[in-house]
C-alpha cells in the first residue's frame, strides 16, 4: 500500500535521485540491460559478478506500479541468465526505498478486476524466478508494498533510521504482496498482529532486533557499502553452492524440522556430483584459493 496521507506533503519536498554513489566503486552500465529503455528502474553493475536494480520514480517516493514491477522483473530475470552475475542488490533512494502501491493504480480497481487479472501477483515472481540471492538496501520509507519488496529479498540491509510499515488497514483493506505471511514469519504472531491491525510503523534499529534486518547501518553511504560489499563476497562463491544454499534455507520456511534436515542432505549429497566441490576441496586440502568454475 500506498504511504500514509501524512507523507503525502513530503513528495513535494523531496528532489529526483540518482544512483547511489559508492566511495570506491565505478558503476558501470550492465552490458545485458544496456541496449534496454528502462522507465521507472536504474540497472548497472557496480562491483564484479554484482548486479544493481535502484527504483527510480523519486516524485512519487518510488511507490510501486504495475509498470515499475514489469521493469523489475525483467531486469531481474536478465540479471538471472547473465553468466557475468553472480549476486544482486536491490534499493531505492536515500529518503525511500518504496513508500508503498500506487493508489492511484488501485483505486478504482472492482473485485472482478483485481480477481480476475491476478493483481499485484507478478509483484512475488522475484520470490521464484530468481535463483540468485537477492539483497535489499532499505532507506528511508519501506511502507505497505515496500515492505513487502523488501521481506521477499533473501538478506535485508537498513538504515537504523529507515521507516517500515504495513499501514493497509488505515486504508481499508490488508497486506496483498506476502506482509501479513512474511512479516509474522520474521517477528512471530503477536507482533506482527500487532503491526498489521493498528497499522504502525517501525524503524530500521526495531527490524534488526526483531529479526526482520540482518545487519543495520548509520547511514545510506554505508549501507550501500555493506550491501555491495556481502553481495560481492556471494559472487566470489561457486554459483552452484550458492543456489543450493539459497535453496535449502528458503525450504526451512516451509518444511518442518525433519523434512527439512532430510532435504538439506539429499542437496549436500548432490553437491559431491559438482566439479566445485571438488574444486573447493582440493584447494582448501593445498591451501590455495579456489578457482570455481561454476559447474
Amino acid at each position: 500500500m500506498n504511504t500514509l496521507r501524512g507523507l503525502r506533503p513530503m513528495a513535494s519536498r523531496f528532489q529526483p535521485s540518482t544512483l547511489p554513489r559508492v566511495a570506491g566503486a565505478s558503476a558501470r552500465s550492465f552490458s545485458a540491460t544496456a541496449t534496454r529503455s528502462y522507465e521507472y528502474i536504474q540497472v548497472s553493475e557496480p562491483r564484479p559478478g554484482v548486479g544493481q536494480v535502484t527504483l527510480n520514480r523519486p516524485k512519487a517516493l518510488n511507490a510501486l506500479s504495475t509498470p515499475l514491477i514489469t521493469e523489475l522483473n525483467t531486469a531481474l530475470r536478465t540479471f538471472q541468465s547473465s553468466p557475468s552475475i553472480s549476486a544482486i542488490v536491490l534499493t531505492g533512494s536515500e529518503r525511500a526505498f518504496a513508500a508503498g502501491a500506487d493508489i492511484k493504480e488501485m483505486a478504482p480497481l472492482t473485485f472482478s478486476q483485481a480477481y480476475t487479472t491476478s493483481f499485484i501477483e507478478s509483484w512475488s515472481d522475484l520470490t521464484t524466478a530468481l535463483k540468485k540471492p537477492l539483497i535489499a538496501a532499505v532507506s528511508g520509507h519501506a511502507l505497505g508494498g515496500g515492505c513487502e519488496l523488501a521481506l521477499m529479498a533473501d538478506i535485508l540491509y537498513c538504515t537504523r533510521t529507515a521507516n517500515f510499515g504495513q499501514p493497509e488497514i488505515k486504508l481499508g483493506t490488508i497486506p496483498g504482496a506476502g506482509g501479513s505471511q512474511r512479516l509474522t514469519r520474521a517477528v512471530g504472531k503477536a507482533k506482527a498482529m500487532e503491526l498489521v491491525l493498528t497499522g504502525k510503523s517501525f524503524s530500521g534499529e526495531e527490524a534488526e532486533k526483531w529479526g526482520v534486518a540482518a545487519r543495520v547501518f548509520e547511514g545510506y553511504g554505508e549501507l550501500m557499502e555493506g550491501a555491495l560489499g556481502t553481495a560481492e563476497t556471494i559472487a566470489g562463491y561457486s554459483r552452484v553452492a550458492v543456489q543450493a544454499a539459497k535453496e535449502v534455507v528458503n525450504r526451512s520456511q516451509e518444511l518442518g524440522l525433519r523434512d527439512g534436515v532430510e532435504y538439506e542432505r539429499r542437496v549436500f549429497h548432490g553437491l559431491f556430483g559438482s566439479r566445485d566441490q571438488k574444486i573447493g576441496m582440493e584447494a582448501f586440502a593445498g591451501k590455495k584459493k579456489a578457482e570455481w568454475s561454476h559447474e
